[in-house]
């Protein structure tokens, strides 16, 4: 049975710690950022392709935008994953597909168990619990292939990930799809998780953890470090330099205090779910929130629970209202 860790550990997991951007912050930004940016060549070129195909048969009329909002080719929007777009951690959910596959023994399932435990109750991350869920993760992955674990994510996407996506956030994400504008994951689970993730739902691409791979295969080390705190912040600016972006145009959403420093980026940070933390800071800042929880656990946060209900007709309503561009 796996040993339980000291009140005193569990308590530095709930304290927030704010860390300035590193050597190793700044080199795990610009990793996912050329990663990202890679994954959207890749795209590019299957597009074209696919019109390519397309073109040498019948020409058909081009659709109308659902939303007549003329794409704004400077602007881009930045969405947090884990309690953000998804209920939950996608770690910890690959976690579980990975002991259904028999990658790992009942002791380290009993430690992701532990770990989503920890995550839903507490209702944000922490640097310090993340580096713990990290090791597990890549002594699990060495020396297995890119191209396996790959394909075995889309697999677990479907089983585990599939049906805890937020239908608000889904819509925030869809509106700005529709304005015409380019929208990326931006998350600390690792970047081939992120690039399924965001594939599935139709985003144009993600910014993740890159963990090192020789030749294809998985070394066990990452490229700087995990793609959290100022290192996202990192990583959303290296992108938007690639891209020719303004980031006082963009938009930037998540749940989590420890990203303030990505919302403080953007001209238009959004608290989704937010912890009391990030509450607290955006309500001072004048921020925008949205809530798509339940009402139970809205009420168990200091929400108002009607703020949690409706989760599909909320985020209808928030897409109309992003394309009113109000602040």
């Amino acid at each position: 049975m796996a040993s339980r860790p000291s009140p005193l550990r569990a308590w530095s997991w709930l304290t927030h710690r704010r860390r300035p951007a590193t050597a190793r912050s700044v080199l795990a930004g610009e990793a996912a950022a050329e990663a990202a940016r890679k994954q959207e060549q890749e795209r590019a070129l299957e597009e074209e392709r696919a019109q390519a195909e397309a073109g040498s048969g019948e020409a058909e009329a081009p659709e109308e935008p659902e939303f007549p909002v003329v794409g704004d080719t400077r602007a881009a929007a930045f969405f947090d994953l884990d309690n953000t777009v998804m209920q939950g951690a996608a770690l910890f959910h690959f976690g579980r597909g990975l002991y259904k596959r028999e990658f790992f023994d009942k002791r380290e399932l009993a430690r992701f168990a532990w770990q989503q435990a920890y995550f839903r109750l507490a209702g944000t991350e922490n640097a310090g619990h993340m580096a713990d869920v990290r090791s597990s993760a890549l002594s699990i992955v060495k020396g297995h292939r890119v191209s396996e674990l790959m394909s075995i994510g889309e697999e677990i996407y479907d089983e585990y990930m599939a049906g805890r996506i937020w239908p608000g956030t889904r819509a925030l994400a869809q509106a700005h799809l529709d304005a015409g504008q380019k929208v990326w994951l931006v998350t600390a689970a690792p970047v081939e998780t992120a690039t399924i993730i965001a594939r599935r739902l139709g985003l144009t691409g993600a910014l993740g953890t890159v963990a090192e791979s020789v030749g294809g295969v998985y070394t066990g080390r990452l490229v700087g470090e995990p793609l959290h705190g100022p290192a996202k912040a990192e990583a959303v600016r290296a992108l938007a330099a690639g891209e020719g972006l303004e980031l006082e145009r963009c938009a930037a959403y998540s749940d989590s205090a420890n990203d303030i420093p990505m919302l403080s980026l953007v001209g238009h940070p959004y608290a989704i779910n937010p912890d009391s933390r990030l509450r607290e800071h955006a309500r001072e800042m004048d921020w925008r929130l949205r809530d798509y929880r339940t009402g139970r656990k809205a009420a168990k946060v200091g929400i108002p629970a009607a703020a949690g209900v409706g989760a599909v007709a909320g985020g209808a309503a928030a897409a109309v209202a992003l394309q009113r561009r109000r602040r």
